[in-house]
C-alpha cells in the first residue's frame, strides 16, 4: 500500500474516532478548563498526530495508548463530578486571593502570582483601585474573579426596589430572507402577523438579512442595505405614554367639571389607570 493512501486512511479513521471521544467527553469552554483537562486534551491530539503521521508505527498500539488515556480522562472527570473530594485532588480549588478589602500575601505565593500580576488581574475586570475590592479569588481555571464594595457596585432596579419580570430568548424569525415558520409557531405568532409588521414599516421580506422578535413581541430588523434607517420599535413607549396621557385627561375632567357625580367618575377612573400603569411600568419601561 503506497504510503499517502496508508496516512489518509489513519488520519480518516482518527478523525472519526477523536470526535467520538471529545463527544464522549462533553462539552466545555477550552478557555476556562483546569490546567490538567488542557494538558489532557493536549497529549491526545498529539498522540492522535503521532499516530497520523506514522511515527507511532503501530496502529494498534497506538490506538491503546490513545484509548487508555482517553478512558481514564474521562473515567476521573466522572469521579470528580461525583465526589467534592475527588474535584478538589484533581482539578484544585480556588484560593482567595483578596478578603475584606485585605490582599492575602500567602495564598499569592501559592498560587505563584505576583502583586503586579493581580493588579494586572484587576484591571482587566475594569477594576483600576485596590480599595474598590470586597473579595477576589482565583478559579481552579486560573481566572481571577472579583467582588467589588457594595458602595462600588452598579445599581440594580433591585436597589431601587423595582421589579422586573423575566425575559426570554429573541427568536429569529426571518433569516436571508426568508420566514423562519418554527419560531413565529413557538411564541404563539404566524406568517401573517410578519407580513402586517413589515408592510407597517415598508419593507419587503426579500430585503431583510435578520429579524428577531423579543419578549415583548417587538420586531427587530436588519436589512442588507445598510443605508436604509428604520425606525426601532417603540410599542411599549407609545403605550406607557398613551396610559400617561388618559390618567392625566382624567384628572382635567374632574379638576374642570363641577357635577360632584362625574367629578367622582373621572377620579375613580384615573386611580383605576393608574394602577394599571404601575403594574405595566416594570414591563413597559425596560
Amino acid at each position: 500500500m503506497a504510503d499517502w493512501i496508508e496516512t489518509a486512511l489513519r488520519t480518516g479513521l482518527l478523525f472519526f474516532i477523536v470526535w467520538l471521544l471529545v463527544r464522549l467527553k462533553g462539552k466545555r469552554n477550552m478557555v476556562e478548563i483546569p490546567p490538567f483537562q488542557f494538558i489532557s486534551f493536549l497529549v491526545i491530539g498529539v498522540t492522535t498526530a503521532l499516530i497520523a503521521s506514522g511515527i507511532i508505527p503501530n496502529l494498534f498500539l497506538g490506538l491503546i495508548t490513545l484509548g487508555i488515556w482517553v478512558s481514564l480522562f474521562i473515567l476521573m472527570d466522572y469521579a470528580a463530578m461525583k465526589s467534592k473530594w475527588v474535584h478538589d485532588w484533581v482539578y484544585g480549588r480556588e484560593t482567595v486571593l483578596i478578603s475584606h478589602g485585605k490582599v492575602l500575601e500567602e495564598n499569592l505565593t501559592k498560587v505563584r502570582i505576583t502583586g503586579e500580576e493581580l493588579l494586572r488581574s484587576l484591571r482587566t475586570k475594569n477594576v483600576f483601585s485596590l480599595s474598590d475590592v470586597e473579595f477576589a479569588l482565583m478559579e481552579n481555571t486560573g481566572e481571577i474573579n472579583v467582588l467589588l464594595k457594595s458602595d462600588q457596585r452598579p445599581l440594580v432596579p433591585k436597589d431601587f426596589g423595582r421589579k422586573i419580570p423575566p425575559g426570554t430568548a429573541p427568536q429569529t424569525v426571518i433569516l436571508d430572507g426568508n420566514m423562519l415558520h418554527e419560531p413565529l409557531t413557538r411564541i404563539g405568532l404566524n406568517q401573517e402577523w410578519l407580513k402586517t409588521e413589515l408592510k407597517k414599516v415598508g419593507v419587503s421580506l426579500e430585503n431583510v438579512f435578520i429579524g428577531q422578535v423579543d419578549t415583548f413581541g417587538e420586531l427587530y430588523l436588519d436589512l442588507f442595505d445598510d443605508t436604509i434607517q428604520l425606525a426601532q420599535p417603540k410599542v411599549r413607549d407609545l403605550l406607557y405614554a398613551n396610559l400617561e396621557k388618559c390618567q392625566s385627561d382624567l384628572m382635567s375632567f374632574a379638576l374642570e367639571t363641577e357635577n360632584s357625580t362625574a367629578k367622582e367618575m373621572y377620579l375613580k377612573n384615573s386611580r383605576k389607570v393608574k394602577e394599571i400603569k404601575d403594574k405595566l411600568e416594570p414591563y413597559l419601561l425596560r
